[in-house]
């Protein structure tokens, strides 16, 4: 008998599960690269507005840098094959 017929349908689902999940890390690398992209750059851009005393202009450059970057990743990551 097939290991597929003795499986019950929580096993089954199981393994259905652990697939998806399997084949979605390289989208949940590049969403979370994204996301630490804009955070990090924003940050140091905010962090170098506080330190040099400018109004926002290194938290707005900061974020763009963190946009490229982080989409760039994220291209990268999902399209990889």
């Amino acid at each position: 008998m097939p290991d597929d017929e003795r499986s019950t349908p929580l096993e089954q689902s199981l393994e259905a599960f652990q697939e998806t999940v399997r084949k979605s890390g390289p989208a949940a690398m590049g969403s979370y690269s994204l996301i630490g992209a804009i955070i990090l750059l924003g940050g140091i851009g905010y962090a170098v507005d506080q330190w040099r005393g400018h109004a926002h202009w290194g938290l707005l450059v900061g974020l763009v840098l963190g946009l490229i970057v982080g989409f760039y990743e994220l291209a990268k990551a999902v399209f990889r094959r």
